[in-house]
C-alpha cells in the first residue's frame, strides 16, 4: 500500500479507509524510535558548561514531557487525525493558525534532523576526523542526512526494516548506563553543581531548553495517526508508554554519566557516553568504541525515522489545501518525494549555516534551541486548543475530567513558554551566537510567508470538532 494513500489510491484521510499498519507495539516503537536518537547521548557534553545541576533540569523537563504526552493522549482521542498538533490547532483556531503550526512543526522536523546529525557526527568522529576539521564534519553530516533520505525514497518497506534493527541496538548503551552505570557513581563528581556563572534557576532554565530536544517525538504517534490501527485507543497508549519508557532510561543514565565522569572531562570529549563506558570498563577504549558504534546506529535510526516524519506533516497539511499540493503527491514507490527532498535540503542548509564560525557544542546547541522554539509553538497551541474545547464542554454541561485535562493543558502551556524563553545560547559574548536560535527560527518562519500567500485561497474548511469522550 503506498505511503499516505487510502485503499482507492487517494490521500489518506483520518476518517476514511486507510492502510493502518501500526498496532500498539509498533506505534509505541515509533515513539521510542523518534524520541531516542542522539540527543540524550550528547546532553552531558552539551551541558558540561552548566554542570550536574542539569540533572534537575532534566527532571523538570521530564515533567513537561509527560504533561505533553498526556495532552496529546487526550487530544488524539478527540481528534484522531493525521497531523497531530497541526490538526488540533487547525480544528480549534482555523486554517491560518493551522498553517503556522504545520509550518512550525515542519521546521522542527528538518531542523531537528540537522541537530541530530550534528550530534551523530560527534560519535562518528570518535573514529574518524578526530581533530574535528569543520569541512570534514560537514561532509560526514551530509552523508548522515542523505543516506536516510535515499532509504526513505526507496519505499516504506526499506525504511521500516532499517528502523526495526536500529531501534533494538539503540537501547543497549542506555540500559547498561542506567543500570550497571549506577554502581560506578562517585558523588564527588556532582560538586560543584552549577559552574555556569549564572544563578541556579537561570542555569536550570538554560539546561531545560536543551533537554527538551531529547523528548521531541512524544507527538509522533499522533502525527502518524492515519497509519495507526484504532487510533483513538492506540495513539494515546503508545504516546504515554513510549514517553514513560524513555523518561526512565533518560533520567537514570544522566545521573550515571554525570556521576561517573567529572564535569571538566565531559567538556573535553564530545562522545560523553563513550568516556563513561571506558571508565566503567576500568580503562582502555574498547567499551567506549562499542558504545560509540551503538550511538552511531541509534542516530542513524533516528534520522531515518524523522526523515519520514519530515514528510508526514506536509502530507497531512497538503490534503487540506494548507500546504502546496506538491507535498501531497506520492511517487511510484508510494513516498512523498517533495517532502523528503525539501526537508533534507533545508536540514542540510541549517547544518552548514550553523557550522559557520562555530563548532562542537555551539553548533549542536544552536540547532537544538532552534527546534525547541519551533516545537513549542505547536505544543502551546495544542494546549490552548484543549483549554478552549474543555471550557466549551463545561459550558455545554460536560465537565467530566475537566480539572485533570485543564491542569495538564496549563502545565504543557507553561513549559512551552519556558522552552522559548530560555532558548538562548548563554555563555557567549557575540550577540549573533546568543540569539542564533531565534535568528534561525525567525528566518525559517519568514520563508513560510510566500507559501501561505500561495495556498490561502485553496484551503478547505476544518471539520467539526467531535464531542468529548
Amino acid at each position: 500500500m503506498p505511503f499516505g494513500e487510502d485503499q482507492q489510491g487517494g490521500p489518506a484521510r483520518s476518517g476514511g479507509a486507510v492502510n493502518r499498519s501500526l498496532g500498539l507495539p509498533q506505534a509505541t516503537a515509533l515513539i521510542l524510535g523518534t524520541i531516542i536518537g542522539v540527543g540524550i547521548f550528547n546532553l552531558p557534553y552539551s551541558l558540561s558548561g552548566i554542570g550536574p545541576i542539569s540533572i534537575v533540569a532534566m527532571v523538570l523537563t521530564t515533567i513537561g514531557a509527560l504533561a505533553l504526552a498526556l495532552l496529546f493522549a487526550v487530544l488524539s482521542r478527540r481528534v484522531p487525525a493525521d497531523g497531530g498538533p497541526y490538526a488540533y490547532a487547525r480544528s480549534a483556531f482555523g486554517n491560518p493558525v493551522g498553517f503556522v503550526n504545520a509550518w512550525s512543526y515542519w521546521i522542527t522536523a528538518w531542523a531537528g534532523n540537522a541537530a541530530i546529525v550534528t550530534g551523530w557526527v560527534f560519535y562518528v568522529e570518535h573514529f574518524v576526523n578526530k581533530d574535528g576539521v569543520t569541512g570534514w564534519s560537514i561532509v560526514i553530516a551530509l552523508i548522515g542526512l542523505w543516506i536516510p533520505a535515499l532509504i526513505n525514497l526507496s519505499g516504506v518497506k526499506n525504511m521500516g526494516a532499517v528502523q526495526l534493527w536500529t531501534s533494538v541496538i539503540k537501547f543497549i548503551p542506555l540500559i547498561i548506563m542506567s543500570t550497571v552505570g549506577l554502581f560506578f557513581i562517585s558523588t564527588a563528581n556532582y560538586k560543584p553543581a552549577n559552574i555556569s556563572g549564572d544563578s541556579d534557576w537561570q542555569a536550570i532554565g538554560a539546561a531545560m531548553a536543551i533537554c527538551l530536544f531529547s523528548y521531541l517525538g512524544v507527538e509522533c504517534a499522533a502525527v502518524a495517526a492515519a497509519k495507526v490501527r484504532d487510533p483513538a485507543r492506540n495513539v494515546p497508549r503508545a504516546t504515554v508508554l513510549g514517553t514513560l519508557s524513555a523518561a526512565v532510561v533518560y533520567l537514570l543514565s544522566m545521573i550515571a554519566v554525570f556521576g561517573i565522569v567529572p564535569t571538566a572531562t565531559l567538556g573535553e570529549d564530545k562522545a560523553s557516553y563513550s568516556v563513561a563506558a571506558n571508565v566503567m570498563a576500568g580503562g582502555g577504549t574498547w567499551a567506549g568504541d562499542l558504545t560509540a558504534l551503538a550511538v552511531i546506529v541509534s542516530g542513524f535510526g533516528a534520522l531515518n525515522g524523522w526523515t519520514m516524519i519530515c514528510a508526514e506533516m506536509p502530507l497531512a497539511a497538503a490534503k487540506d489545501g494548507v500546504f502546496p499540493a506538491l507535498f501531497g503527491k506520492t511517487s511510484s514507490r508510494g513516498v512523498p518525494t517533495a517532502g523528503i527532498l525539501s526537508s533534507t535540503v533545508f536540514g542540510s542548509l541549517a547544518m552548514v549555516v550553523s557550522y559557520m564560525g562555530a563548532s562542537g557544542a555551539t553548533v549542536f546547541n544552536t540547532l537544538v534551541l532552534m527546534t525547541g522554539i519551533t516545537a513549542a509553538v505547536p505544543y502551546a497551541f495544542s494546549a490552548l486548543a484543549q483549554l478552549k474545547w474543555r471550557v466549551q464542554d463545561r459550558r455545554a454541561g460536560n465537565g467530566a475530567r475537566f480539572a485533570r485535562d485543564s491542569t495538564i493543558a496549563l502545565v504543557s502551556l507553561f513549559f512551552s513558554i519556558l522552552f522559548v524563553w530560555y532558548s538562548r545560547n548563554t555563555g557567549h559574548d557575540d550577540w549573533y551566537v546568543v540569539w542564533g536560535p531565534f535568528l534561525m527560527a525567525g528566518a525559517a518562519f519568514l520563508l513560510g510567508v510566500p507559501v501561505y500567500l500561495s495556498v490561502r485561497n485553496r484551503m478547505t474548511a476544518p471539520p467539526p470538532v467531535p464531542a468529548y469522550e
